[in-house]
């Protein structure tokens, strides 16, 4: 049976965000930005004004539209924001459909940084605009030894997570196993089951997850990208050197001061002139992968060829990139998403033209830096991104070029607008268990101050199914569509 405190909500077991003086004041990461002064990171106060308005406007707009755009949708306001979240297992004793959600809390150092384990209820036909919604409820605390920037599950055993941090390591941990914390100032951190080592800098945010095998991937202010194997520390159950229900050695060898096993690189890959981003593996591949970077270079990389770029894409936007994607239903479609506000798909046959990138679409729909992008898992074509606009945009490429009677100003490819976040929308991952069904996070410090807010919501099928099947159900409801149509 779980503790009272696993069965309480994330919001209800975190203290409320502390004020502090500004001298003591933690500045949050700003995720793709580069140090700016201060002249150059503060609008005039008019401009500012503008910017809220025009979200506040929009999500005022959006909100009305809610029980018609969306077949299901949960909001939950989190005290600290989170900087990533992931589905994680489905969990098949449980007496409705659960599944597992990895967040973090991103907090100002009153209490520890965390990485959340939550268990989430499947919403079917349900709306729940509560601020701490009854479907998501804690289920254990991991005390995070710095801030979480980035969370990957491993495909092969989505119980088993890397994170990065504000270090050079790749922190790896088997939740089921970890023991749940009670996150007090003061507290000791947890321990990771395995530490990912050989980076010189730091590496925060660029992380991936291999499909095929259990191998990691990372990418850090050193420029370079990292590849591990991780096999020779899972071992079959029943070893004499793990701990009870442990998937992870536990000897002696590879350790390091902290007393958990560690392992180094199987290869370092150098080419890129600036901070690594973000990294994705092949996914029918364990030695090819990609990379991009604030060099503004798009990477392709084959483990089995040497440690230098197999392709280099220059200039493959006009800005930093700050996200890369690999189509899981296609291996020749590679999406990018950069702080030039625009989301490109390139084809890996045919990466640049006259010596510079040479994208086959290109999405104009945000009006600020993309932060994430993500191939949808139920549809080839489709895929998400997210912005610092506070939009998390759904586009289908065999769209393009097909105009539209009913919206003709709308972005090509673009077919759905997430609107519900009021900040940027820093992370957001589409369930493999439950078609259509994405989990996102807004880091809401310059909109409310602080804290972040977690949305899940699917839309309604209405808008993605097929158009002939969608007018034949709608001429039952025909008169009723043209009413709501009608009011202002």
């Amino acid at each position: 049976m779980e503790s009272e405190e696993a069965a309480a909500t994330v919001q209800a077991t975190r203290p409320r965000r502390v004020s502090r003086t500004p001298v003591t004041a933690t500045v949050l990461k700003k995720r793709g930005r580069k140090p700016k002064s201060n002249d150059e990171s503060h609008s005039p106060f008019s401009q500012q004004q503008s910017q809220k308005a025009t979200v506040d406007d929009k999500y005022s707009q959006w909100k009305t539209l809610l029980p018609i755009l969306y077949d299901s949708f949960v909001n939950h306001t989190l005290v600290w924001p989170s900087l990533s979240c992931r589905w994680g297992p489905q969990l098949e004793q449980a007496a409705s459909k659960t599944q597992r959600l990895y967040l973090s809390e991103q907090t100002n150092g009153s209490v520890p940084n965390t990485l959340v384990i939550a268990n989430c209820e499947a919403v079917n036909r349900q709306l729940n605009e509560e601020a701490h919604s009854p479907f998501v409820k804690k289920y254990k605390t991991i005390i995070h030894p710095g801030e979480v920037n980035r969370i990957r599950e491993l495909p092969q055993n989505s119980k088993i997570v890397a994170t990065h941090t504000d270090s050079p390591d790749v922190l790896i941990w088997e939740t089921e196993t970890q023991p749940d914390r009670y996150a007090v100032l003061g507290a000791p951190h947890s321990r990771p089951d395995l530490l990912l080592t050989g980076h010189q800098d730091n590496a925060e945010f660029a992380l991936a997850m291999c499909p095929t095998e259990p191998y990691v991937l990372s990418g850090g202010k050193d420029k370079s990208v990292l590849l591990w194997s991780i096999q020779d520390h899972i071992t079959m159950a029943g070893t004499d050197s793990k701990s009870p229900g442990s998937s992870f050695k536990q000897t002696g060898e590879g350790s390091n001061k902290t007393g958990c096993p560690s392992v180094g690189p199987r290869g370092v890959y150098h080419g890129h002139e600036d901070t690594v981003e973000d990294v994705a593996f092949c996914p029918s591949s364990a030695q090819e992968f990609c990379s991009v970077g604030d060099d503004s270079c798009l990477m392709l990389w084959d483990a089995r060829t040497g440690t230098s770029p197999a392709m280099k894409v220059e200039k493959a936007h006009d800005a930093d990139l700050h996200c890369v994607d690999w189509n899981p239903h296609d291996n020749n479609l590679i999406l990018t998403g950069s702080a030039d506000n625009t989301v490109r798909v390139f084809d890996r046959r045919n990466l640049t033209s006259n010596g510079v990138g040479s994208p086959i679409y290109k999405f104009e729909g945000h009006k600020a830096a993309v932060l994430c992008v993500q191939w949808s898992p139920d549809k080839s074509s489709v895929f998400g991104s997210s912005a610092e606009d506070g939009l998390l945009n759904i586009w289908d490429y065999d769209t393009v070029g097909k105009k539209s009677e009913r919206a003709p100003k709308t972005p090509a490819g673009l077919f759905f607008q997430h609107a519900g976040h009021r900040d940027k929308v820093v992370d957001f991952h589409w369930s493999l268990m439950d078609p259509w069904t994405i989990v996102s996070v807004s880091d809401n410090c310059e909109s409310s101050g602080g804290g972040g807010t977690l949305q899940i919501w699917r839309m309604s099928d209405l808008i993605y199914r097929p158009e002939d099947e969608v007018l034949t159900e709608l001429e039952n409801f025909k008169s009723h569509v043209f009413t709501c149509t009608s009011k202002p």
